[in-house]
Order: C-alpha cells, then sequence, then structure tokens
C-alpha cells in the first residue's frame, strides 16, 4: 500500500502543481501586460496633458514651465517643433535622441506609443501632437525608465515566487492527508481480504463514506457473507450426500447379505431382491440429479432451443403421465391456448414439467386434481402446476429450492426424492432465461409458476 499512497501523491502533485504552474503563468502573464498598458497609458495622458498647456501657449516660457515640472518627476518630457528641432527637454537629448523622430503620418489626435518594449529597451516612450490653428506645431514626447517597470516586475514576481512556495507546501500537506484517507480504508480492505482467503469468513470493515470506496466496503462485506454461506452450504452438502448415499448403500448391502448368507423361501427371497433393486434405482437416480447439477454449475449441458408447439407437447405429456396418475387415483388436467408456442429445448422442458407433476402426485390425496395450464399474457409464457395436496409451510418456502432440503424433515422413503428435483428445476428454467416461483397454503394446495420469455 505504501507504493500505491507513492504513485497517488505523486500523481495528484504532478496534476496540482501541473495546473498551478499554468495559473500563475498566465495570471503573472496578465499582470504584466496589465500594468505596462496602465504605465503607457498614465505616460500618454500625461503627455496630452502637456499639450493641452502647449497648444494654448507655444512659447519658451510656458515650455520652459513644462520642462521643469518633468524634471521633478520620475518620466521626462522632450518638446520638438514641426522641423524636429528639439525645443525643451528634461534630460539629456543624447540618451533619447533615437526616439526623436517626427512620424511621417498623422499621429492621432489622442497621440500614440512610440516605444513599448520595456524587456529590451532602456524607455517606453509615448508622442502627442501640439495642433494650434489646426495645423501640426509640434509634438510632446514622454519617456519612462523602463528600471521602474523591472522593479515592478521583480517585486511581483517575488510575491508570486512566494505564493507558489506556498501553494506547494499546502497542496503536499492536504496530498498527504487525502493520500491517507484514501489509503486507510483500502489497507482495511487489503487485511480483510487476506483474511478471506486464510478461510476467516467472520469478518467486517469500518463504515466508511458514501462513495465508491465505501461501495467497495460493502462490496467485500456481502462477498464474505457469501463465501460463509457458501461454506456452510458446501457442509451440508457434503452431509445431505454422504447421508443420501449411505442409506440406499446400507439397504444394499443389508439385503444382499441376508440373501447371500440365509436360506430364505422364494417369496422372501423376491421381497429382498426388489428392495434391493428398488434402492439401486434410487441410488442410480440420485448419481444422475447429481451429475446433471455438476453439469449445470460447470456450464457444461447444452439448451438447444426450438419451437414447441405446446398443446401438441401436452397431448404426448399426458400419454406418458396418465399410468402413473391413474395408478394413483389422481386426476391430470391440461388447459393450453391455441397454437401457442415456446422457443426452449424440448428434452429439459419436458423434465422440467415431469418433475413438478411428480411432485404434485405425491403430495396430493387420492382421488385430487392436478392441473398444468399454459397462457400468453403480453410478450411471457406461463405456464403453471395447481394441486389440492398437503401444501408447503410458509417458513419453509423460501428454501424449497436449495439442494437437499426437503419439507419433510422426517425423510419418509415412501415418498423417495433427496432433496434434488426442485434444485435442478430451478437451475433449468433459469437457463431458459425463465421464472419459477411459487405460492402454497397448508391443506389447500400449492402453485408453480413458470414465466418465459415469448416472441
Amino acid at each position: 500500500m505504501k507504493k500505491l499512497s507513492i504513485k497517488l501523491g505523486v500523481l495528484f502533485f504532478l496534476i496540482i502543481f501541473g495546473l498551478m504552474t499554468f495559473m500563475f503563468f498566465f495570471l503573472h502573464m496578465e499582470i504584466t501586460e496589465s500594468r505596462v498598458e496602465e504605465e503607457l497609458q498614465s505616460l500618454q495622458a500625461r503627455g496630452n496633458s502637456h499639450r493641452a498647456v502647449l497648444e494654448k501657449h507655444l512659447d519658451q516660457e510656458t515650455i520652459d514651465h513644462v520642462v521643469l515640472m518633468e524634471s521633478e518627476s520620475t518620466t521626462d518630457v522632450v518638446i520638438l517643433n514641426r522641423a524636429g528641432e528639439i525645443m525643451g527637454s528634461s534630460s539629456p537629448s543624447e540618451t533619447l535622441r533615437k526616439y526623436l523622430k517626427v512620424p511621417n503620418s498623422n499621429i492621432p489626435r489622442e497621440g500614440q506609443v512610440v516605444e513599448a518594449n520595456w524587456e529590451e529597451e532602456p524607455y517606453i516612450s509615448t508622442v502627442s501632437p501640439i495642433h494650434i490653428n489646426g495645423q501640426v506645431s509640434g509634438y510632446v514626447f514622454m519617456f519612462e525608465n523602463t528600471e521602474s517597470v523591472h522593479s515592478l516586475m521583480k517585486g511581483l514576481n517575488e510575491h508570486f515566487l512566494i505564493a507558489g512556495c506556498v501553494s506547494v507546501i499546502f497542496t503536499l500537506i492536504i496530498i498527504i492527508f487525502l493520500t491517507k484517507g484514501m489509503i486507510k480504508p483500502l489497507i482495511s480492505m487489503k487485511e480483510v481480504t487476506y483474511q478471506l482467503s486464510k478461510g476467516n469468513f467472520a469478518v467486517s470493515l469500518p463504515k466508511t463514506s458514501d462513495d465508491e470506496l465505501g461501495d467497495l466496503a460493502k462490496s467485500i462485506e456481502v462477498f464474505a457473507n457469501e463465501l460463509s454461506y457458501l461454506k456452510q452450504q458446501r457442509s451440508e452438502f457434503l452431509a445431505s450426500i454422504s447421508h443420501e448415499l449411505r442409506t440406499p448403500l446400507t439397504y444394499i448391502k443389508g439385503y444382499t447379505d441376508i440373501v447371500k448368507k440365509r436360506e430364505l423361501s422364494e417369496e422372501d427371497r423376491k421381497k429382498y431382491l426388489n428392495i434391493i433393486s428398488e434402492e439401486t434405482n434410487r441410488l442410480s437416480v440420485l448419481i444422475k440429479e447429481l451429475f446433471d447439477l455438476a453439469q449445470m454449475d460447470q456450464n457444461s449441458f447444452d439448451i438447444e432451443k426450438e419451437r414447441i408447439y405446446l398443446n401438441h407437447f401436452m397431448d404426448r405429456l399426458e400419454q406418458k403421465l396418465a399410468p402413473a396418475f391413474q395408478d394413483k387415483e389422481r386426476n391430470i388436467l391440461f388447459e393450453c391456448e391455441e397454437n401457442l408456442f415456446l422457443m426452449a429445448d424440448p428434452l429439459r422442458l419436458e423434465q422440467i414439467l415431469i418433475n413438478l407433476l411428480d411432485n404434485a402426485r405425491k403430495y396430493s390425496p387420492d382421488g385430487s386434481n392436478i392441473k398444468l395450464k399454459a397462457w400468453k399474457y403480453k410478450n411471457s409464457i406461463h405456464i403453471t402446476i395447481e394441486d389440492n395436496g398437503k401444501g408447503i409451510p410458509e417458513k419453509d418456502i423460501p428454501y424449497i429450492f436449495n439442494r437437499f432440503y426437503r419439507v419433510d424433515k422426517s425423510r419418509t422413503r415412501s415418498l423417495g426424492g433427496a432433496g434434488l428435483g426442485l434444485a435442478i428445476v430451478q437451475e433449468l428454467v433459469h437457463a431458459h432465461e425463465g421464472e419459477i416461483s411459487v405460492t402454497s397454503t397448508e391443506g389447500k394446495g400449492t402453485i408453480f409458476e413458470l414465466i418465459f420469455k415469448g416472441e
């Protein structure tokens, strides 16, 4: 996690430092340009003020007065006549000579900038024309030494440097606390996942904020609970398999020893052999169901869908199941809309319905009716299996699709089954992208409903 915190810290610092550098650079440029522009405007305004005085009295006394005023300030003035001759100057004219050029083009009344390159030139300057009787009679050149501008920029740079250093320090402090705040819950999650890898599922995470880290913490807790549940289910699964395999094997071994070692009458011999045959069949069914579930868990079984017209499908199903229902004195009723079809695997659909109908037959009294009904509602195909048998207790309904779960805790062998049938049914229904639900009332009956996507 230290590596991650360093990476996050460096990444945050580079991003924030880059943004700050760009912002400071942009702000510095804007302030510099704005400040130089203000100096030029101030210089221009001062020149225009002198120009206004000279336009009223363009004589030597007024010129000397203007020169005297500028000699006491940080700026300089040079006054030229129309021919370019110096009429007055507040500074030695040699240092300013190269800037004193009579403009060839007309200068605007408000004047113009002569030199604005403060970074390379020793002066910035402006010029204002003197108009008398509508004619240009001279020019007022204003100068300001760029040392003052450089001094201003130096001070500005120092302030920016201090502000930048303070910002970097505060940024580093914020990043350290921010990184720790982000890494701390990740360290807790790392410890929890390590405990999970060691098989300790009784773990919890401290409550975090309602953000992505909080969602991740909740997901890890849900994952831990699921693993704990799966561990418990695996233990119960293995115990159930052990019991279900041991029981028929015990019967088979016990009655085989009786047949082999004892002198039995033909009637008893057939009786014991029938028991052995029944238990062998029961064991074979159990192994087949376990094999089916293993294939479903590994997604290694195929669902080959085809168009099934349910009327014809139910007719064939009725012919197949009629002897078993008649033998138990139960009535099976089929009801289906005309021309109703479903895209499904016919073998798997038959397996689903036979399993549910067989359960209804086992748990319904003699002379009862069991109804299989199919219809279309909107874009879904609904199939229900309804009986008027003993029903399922409300407390057992949430668990009847669990593997090896039996409502009848006594595990009476007269009803058979290992508690895998409904688990297989649910897996097959989900493989068809369908849903299965159950409603039941004790003493009145049970309804299983299948819902498949239609076309």
